[in-house]
């Protein structure tokens, strides 16, 4: 059975992002599946995989914040940023205060713009960085916009430092180690990552990826239904005649749905008659009238009935 919806799965150290996905779709069957926001391979947590009709929603589902739980070391820079890279410089850390620690950490939060580390997914001439550093090419220098929405720190032992960082989507919490051993002047690499939170999906409702694969039967019962995804979106019932309007790809007035007040560029989720999510909308004025235009169909693709062969 194929299953269409979103699986917030624990993602365990030691493998990447796409080989979870990869299991999963071996062992339970399931043809279409991604996910939503890459884990490195050292990183552990809240990974959300896509399921069938599910992988439409990528590009939503990524876009909040998200709240990690890191230790960083000082002392060690690698080339990676972390510590499953070559450790290119090591540096006495034993004169700095962990005040002065505590005080660059809280100084996240005004950043605007961070390092990509040269290890990466980013693409230089259409190829990732991570390829190009295996060549023996190091990609130029990138740098990409941040927010840090709130940074705290929870425990120094030098030369390790428990933290919590809530960030935009994209952030490198490696490249954040990194920049502070920088100003630091001693290094630092990060050691451990978590991820507790892909908002709106919370660590403690994720399945450790065991559990999933031996769920048999059972898998679907993990399975977050599309139309509870995205629950800040808000939703909007569409009756038969509405709905046939919305998989032919044409635009409904927002006056049809009163029970939400809606401006040019809001956005929401539009459910079928039985409850069932049919499509993802968003308001645009076309004339002088404000319609909901169909951004993404979340409706199973039918096939055309196979015609009968002439003899």
């Amino acid at each position: 059975m194929q299953h269409h919806g979103v699986l917030i799965v624990a993602k365990p150290a030691g493998l990447t992002s796409a080989q979870v996905t990869d299991r999963i779709k071996r062992t339970l069957g399931q043809r279409k599946i991604g996910h939503a926001g890459t884990l490195d391979p050292m990183a552990t947590g809240v990974l959300v995989v896509l399921l069938g009709q599910g992988t439409k929603l990528a590009e939503h589902l990524n876009a909040g914040p998200k709240t990690y739980r890191g230790v960083l070391r000082l002392g060690i820079t690698t080339d990676t940023y972390d510590r499953d890279g070559q450790i290119l410089a090591e540096a006495p850390w034993q004169d700095i205060s962990p005040d002065t620690v505590r005080q660059h950490i809280l100084e996240w939060t005004s950043l605007t713009k961070q390092e990509v580390p040269p290890v990466s997914a980013a693409k230089h001439q259409g190829k990732p960085g991570y390829l190009l550093v295996r060549q023996g090419i190091t990609p130029p220098a990138k740098t990409k916009p941040v927010t840090i929405f709130s940074a705290q720190v929870l425990q120094v032992d030098l030369p390790r430092v428990l933290f919590r960082v809530t960030c935009s989507t994209g952030t490198y919490v490696r490249s954040l180690a990194h920049s502070l051993g920088m100003r630091l002047g001693c290094g630092a690499v990060l050691e451990e990552l978590e991820r507790e939170a892909c908002h709106p999906f919370f660590l403690e409702k994720a399945h450790p990826l065991e559990a999933v694969l031996a769920a048999g039967p059972a898998f679907g019962q993990m399975v977050i239904p599309l139309a509870e995804v995205l629950p800040h979106w808000p939703r909007l019932v569409a009756d038969a005649a509405q709905a046939a309007s919305i998989r032919r790809g044409q635009a409904v007035p927002v006056r049809m749905f009163p029970e939400v007040e809606a401006a040019p560029g809001h956005k929401a989720m539009v459910l079928a008659p039985d409850g069932s999510a049919l499509a993802l909308v968003q308001a645009k004025l076309q004339g002088k009238t404000v319609v909901w235009t169909v951004l993404r169909g979340l409706w199973e693709d039918q096939l055309p009935p196979r015609q009968p062969q002439r003899t």
